[in-house]
């Protein structure tokens, strides 16, 4: 079953204030059409809500209508649902059967339910198993004997030895080598993240993973990776980093160049990476100057020149608090 059954939290969570549509995680998809973009619901009148459509992005869309199901009987290959039905945004999963695969060497791909009632991607075609793979051939000619050797080798590691040397008793001297299929083992979890995938045993060379993070969290590493050659995956996992409370209460910050209260910023909290400047008082003269400080997963430290106003001070003499008074001459500071 997919892990991806929180993908619709993402994209159909009603309640996000602004709406987001994350970039497309099942391949390429085929449109003919994309529905009139909106922001929020209001955009779409009665019978439409404003839903994340793959690359259309936020678009009106009536979110019971269907895509074709089931599809066609096919000899090579079955498809299933992975949804409870084929309304926009089920998710449905097409496995070549055994001894086919399909044009990129996977044995199974996945589709989604568009809002133009279409099925996301193109048709998958399994061909036989065999019909990619290279022969590799090696030539060996003797006084009046000429011997050829061919192995498979797609997307497959040698075991033994990758070259071979017959004997004057017309014997080889190693064993033929083997070729056996290279996969990668499943992908560890991501702490408060999603991993967005066929869950498998193992998976083949090319296979992508995708990564996504709850809400609240933001990604920090790569959003996708892949099944090398040689067995591994093509970066280690991402981590999904929290946001931090700004320590401050009683005095304004300055956050991505903007002076504010903390009770005026979302939640008083700021996303990871996020650089907040807090006022100090200079220690001799009547004037304050900034010192940054930088959210680590949920950690945002306090400077050390930093002082928290009373509550008196606050109530009693708010133009006096640090974070109003004059700033310093650069010069004061250095």
């Amino acid at each position: 079953l997919l892990r991806v059954l929180l993908l619709s939290f993402v994209c159909l969570n009603l309640e996000l204030k602004p709406r987001s549509c994350p970039e497309r995680l099942l391949g390429e998809e085929r449109r003919r059409t994309c529905p009139r973009p909106c922001k929020v619901d209001k955009d779409c009148g009665i019978k439409r809500q404003c839903l994340c459509d793959g690359q259309c992005g936020l678009s009106c869309v009536a979110p019971g209508r269907t895509c074709a199901w089931p599809l066609p009987l096919s000899e090579k290959s079955a498809a299933r649902l992975l949804s409870p039905t084929h309304s926009f945004s089920a998710l449905l999963e097409v496995r070549c059967k055994p001894g086919f695969t399909l044009p990129n060497g996977l044995d199974a791909t996945i589709r989604r339910c568009q809002g133009d009632r279409q099925w996301s991607g193109d048709e998958p075609i399994c061909t036989g198993g065999f019909d990619s793979l290279a022969v590799n051939t090696v030539n060996v000619t003797l006084p009046s004997v000429s011997i050829t050797v061919s192995f498979l080798s797609y997307r497959a590691d040698i075991v033994g030895s990758s070259e071979n040397f017959c004997q004057d008793n017309q014997t080889w001297q190693y064993p033929h080598p083997i070729c056996k299929k290279v996969y990668c083992q499943p992908p560890p979890d991501v702490e408060q993240g999603y991993v967005v995938a066929v869950q498998k045993t193992e998976y083949e060379v090319d296979f992508d993973i995708h990564y996504l993070c709850k809400k609240n969290f933001l990604l920090d590493g790569p959003q996708k990776v892949t099944c090398l050659s040689n067995g591994s995956w093509s970066a280690s996992p991402p981590h999904c980093r929290a946001r931090c409370l700004i320590p401050a209460e009683r005095s304004r910050v300055v956050i991505g160049e903007m002076k504010r209260w903390p009770f005026d910023v979302t939640d008083a909290m700021v996303p990871h990476g996020e650089n907040v400047a807090f006022y100090c008082k200079h220690p001799h003269k009547h004037c304050s100057f900034t010192a940054f400080q930088t959210c680590f997963d949920g950690k945002l430290e306090l400077p050390a020149c930093y002082l928290e106003p009373t509550w008196l001070q606050y109530k009693l003499f708010p133009h006096r608090l640090v974070s109003e008074i004059e700033t310093c001459e650069p010069v004061d500071v250095e």
